[in-house]
C-alpha cells in the first residue's frame, strides 16, 4: 500500500478510474473465451454419440454476441486508455507545478543543502517515472492481481481440485518477489543516486567548459564525467543482474501452476472424474489469466523503482514551508536582537544587535566572509536565524507571511539572472500586470531604454539563458528596471557595481540613484566611495559589528573602516608595471 501511495504522489484516488477501467477491459476480454467454450460444448454434444443434432441456431447467437463483443471491447479499451494516460499526464503536470511552488516557499537554507541536480531530477525524471507507473504499470499490475482472484472464485465452483492446482504456486511466486524487495530498494536507490551524480557532472562539464579549455582538461583528462557515467553503468548492470533471477524465478513458478493443472486434469480424466469440456475450460481460462500476470511480474522491478522515485517526491513535498501568517507592514525599521546564524555547522553571525532605520541608506561594509550578505538575506527572510529574532516595524519576521514580506522588498543582486524570455517580460517580472508605458518608463529611469531600442527587436528581443546575450552592465540595468517597476518601499542592493567597467558603472549608478530615492535602502559595498554619503555605515568583521556611524565619523575613529578606506585610496592609482627592457 505504501508503494501505491508513493507512485501516486500521495493521491491514491487517482487510481480509481484507471484501475476500474483496466479491470473492466480485462473482464470483457474473457468473454470470447467463455463463448468459445460454449461453442465447443455445443459441438461436443452433437458428436458425442448422444444423437442430438448440431444446434446451429445457438452457434449463430454466439457469433452475434462475438460481433457485439468486439464493439464493447473497443469502447472498454478506449475508456481504459483515456483514463490511464490522461490521468497520469494530468497528475504529472499538476505535480510538477505544485512541487515547484513548494520549493519556492522553502527556506534557502534547505535548498542550499540540496544538490541542484537532485532537485532537477525530481522535477523531470522522478515525475516521468511516476507518470509511467500510473499510466502503464500500476493498472496492469492491479488488474493482473485481481483477475486471478476473480478467476479462482469462479472456477472453484466448477471444480475445486483443478482451481487449487492452477493457483497453488502463486503464493510461492509472491514470496520470491517479496524476498527481493529489500535488495531492490537498496539497488534502486544507488541507481537513482548514480543518475543524479551523472547529471551533475554533465551540467558541471557544460557550464565549466571555458575553464577546462583554458587548463587543457578536456577529453580523457576530465575524469569526473567519465567516472560518473561509469558508475551509472555499473549501477544499472548490477540492478539488472541481481534482480533478474528473482523475476525469472517468480515467472517460472507462476507458469508451473498451469503445468500442475494439466497434470491434475490428466489424472482426473483418466480416472473418469473430470469431463473433457471442463478440462478445456480450465486450459482456456488458465492461459488467459496467467498472461497478464506474467507481464505484470516482468515489470514488477520497474514498479518498485518507480515507487522509490515517487517516495523521493513525497519526502520533498513534506518538507515544512517557512511559517508565518501575519501580513507584513509596508515599511518600518528592521531590528536585529541578539541574532546568531549558521550555515549548517558554521556560525557566521554572532549575537548581532542593530537597527536599520526606515527611509535611510544603510551600508554594510567589511572584509569577505564578514557576514554582510547573510545580514541582507536575513532582512529578506531568505532564512530564519537560529538564535535571536528580527523585527520589521516591531512585528517579528518569523510570524510574517514570507510572500507578504517580499511584496514590499526589491533586490538588485551583484550576479544578475535574466530568464530566457523577451526583455519586456524580464522587466515585467517586477510587476506582471504592468502596461507598456510603465515598462518603458522604468527602462528609461534605469538607463536601459536606449540600448534596448538599438537591438533588432527592441523590447521583444529574446534574452539568452541567464542573460548570456547581454553584457554585465546591460543585465544590471535590466535588473534595476525590474526593481523600479516593482516600486517596493525597501531596496536591498548587493554591490550592484562591483564588477562593471567605468562606463557601465556610471550608467548603473545613475539608475541606482533613481531607484533608491525616498526608500529604505540596505546596500552591501566593496567600493567605499559609492557609500560615502550613506546615512549610516555598519562595519562587520568575523560575524560581529565592529563600528557604526557616518563616513566622516568612522574616518575620525581610525578603526577598521578607516583602514579599508586608506587601502582603497592607495591602490586607486595602481597599474601593471612595464618590462624593464621596454623602450
Amino acid at each position: 500500500m505504501n508503494a501505491i501511495k508513493n507512485i501516486t504522489i500521495g493521491h491514491t484516488e487517482r487510481l480509481y478510474k484507471p484501475v476500474g477501467y483496466t479491470m473492466l477491459a480485462n473482464l470483457v476480454n474473457i468473454v470470447p473465451f467463455c463463448l468459445s467454450i460454449e461453442a465447443v460444448r455445443i459441438i461436443f454434444s452433437a458428436f458425442d454419440g448422444s444423437g442430438l443434432p448440431l444446434d446451429t441456431t445457438r452457434l449463430w447467437y454466439i457469433f452475434a454476441i462475438m460481433v457485439v463483443y468486439m464493439l464493447v471491447m473497443a469502447l472498454a479499451e478506449r475508456a481504459s486508455y483515456r483514463a490511464n494516460f490522461r490521468g497520469a499526464y494530468e497528475m504529472s503536470a499538476s505535480g510538477r507545478l505544485s512541487l515547484a511552488e513548494h520549493l519556492r516557499k522553502l527556506s534557502l537554507g534547505f535548498l542550499s543543502r540540496r544538490d541542484p541536480g537532485d532537485l532537477s531530477s525530481m522535477l523531470i525524471t522522478d515525475f516521468m517515472m511516476a507518470e509511467t507507473g500510473i499510466s502503464h504499470h500500476l493498472p496492469q499490475l492491479m488488474g493482473a492481481v485481481v483477475m486471478p482472484i476473480l478467476a479462482f472464485a469462479s472456477l472453484v465452483w466448477i471444480d475445486w481440485r483443478m482451481a487449487v492446482s492452477m493457483f497453488a504456486a502463486l503464493p510461492l511466486a509472491m514470496l520470491v518477489l517479496w524476498t527481493s524487495t529489500g535488495v531492490q530498494k537498496k539497488l534502486s536507490g544507488k541507481q537513482i543516486q548514480a543518475k543524479i551524480d551523472a547529471g551533475n557532472r554533465l551540467e558541471e562539464y557544460l557550464q565549466g567548459i571555458r575553464v577546462m579549455k583554458a587548463y587543457n582538461l578536456l577529453g580523457d583528462r576530465f575524469v569526473r564525467l567519465r567516472d560518473a557515467f561509469a558508475q551509472l553503468r555499473r549501477a544499472c548492470i548490477r540492478q539488472e543482474a541481481l534482480l533478474g533471477p528473482f523475476v525469472l524465478l517468480s515467472i517460472t513458478v507462476v507458469r508451473a501452476g498451469l503445468t500442475m493443472m494439466v497434470l491434475c486434469g490428466t489424472y482426473l480424466l483418466l480416472g473418469g472424474k473430470l469431463s473433457i469440456l471442463v478440462f478445456v475450460l480450465f486450459l482456456v481460462v488458465g492461459s488467459r489469466v496467467f498472461d497478464p500476470l506474467t507481464s505484470a511480474l516482468t515489470n514488477f522491478t520497474e514498479f518498485r523503482y518507480f515507487s522509490i522515485a515517487g517516495g523521493r517526491i513525497l519526502s520533498l513535498m513534506n518538507e515544512p514551508e517557512m511559517k508565518g501568517e501575519r501580513q507584513s507592514p509596508v515599511a518600518g525599521d528592521i531590528r536585529f536582537e541578539h541574532v546568531s546564524f549558521a550555515y549548517q555547522d558554521k556560525e557566521v553571525l554572532h549575537d548581532i544587535t542593530v537597527t536599520l532605520p526606515k527611509n535611510s541608506l544603510t551600508a554594510l561594509v567589511g572584509p569577505s566572509g564578514s557576514g554582510k550578505s547573510t545580514v541582507m538575506k536575513l532582512c529578506a527572510r531568505f532564512y530564519d536565524p537560529q538564535k535571536g529574532r528580527i523585527f520589521f516595524n516591531d512585528v517579528p519576521m518569523d510570524e510574517t507571511d514570507p510572500e507578504s514580506l517580499m511584496s514590499h522588498i526589491s533586490m538588485v543582486f551583484q550576479d544578475v539572472y535574466l530568464f530566457q524570455d523577451t526583455l519586456r517580460n524580464n522587466i515585467r517580472f517586477g510587476k506582471t500586470d504592468a502596461t507598456e508605458e510603465e515598462i518603458i518608463a522604468a527602462a528609461k529611469k534605469a538607463c536601459c531604454h536606449d540600448f534596448i531600442m538599438r537591438l533588432p527587436q527592441g523590447y521583444d528581443t529574446m534574452v539568452g539563458e541567464g542573460g548570456c546575450t547581454l553584457s554585465g552592465g546591460e543585465k544590471q540595468r535590466i535588473s534595476i528596471a525590474r526593481a523600479i517597476l516593482k516600486d517596493a518601499p525597501i531596496i536591498l542592493l548587493d554591490e550592484a557595481t562591483a564588477s562593471l567597467d567605468p562606463e557601465n558603472e556610471v550608467e548603473v549608478q545613475k539608475a541606482i540613484d533613481t531607484l533608491i530615492k525616498g526608500r529604505t535602502v540596505i546596500a552591501i559595498a566593496h567600493r567605499l566611495k559609492t557609500i560615502q554619503n550613506a546615512d549610516r555605515i555598519i562595519v562587520l568583521d568575523n560575524g560581529q559589528i565592529q563600528e557604526e556611524g557616518t563616513h566622516n565619523e568612522l574616518i575620525r575613529k581610525k578603526g577598521m573602516y578607516a583602514h579599508l578606506w586608506n587601502i582603497q585610496e592607495n591602490i586607486s592609482g595602481w597599474k601593471l608595471a612595464g618590462r624593464a627592457d621596454n623602450p
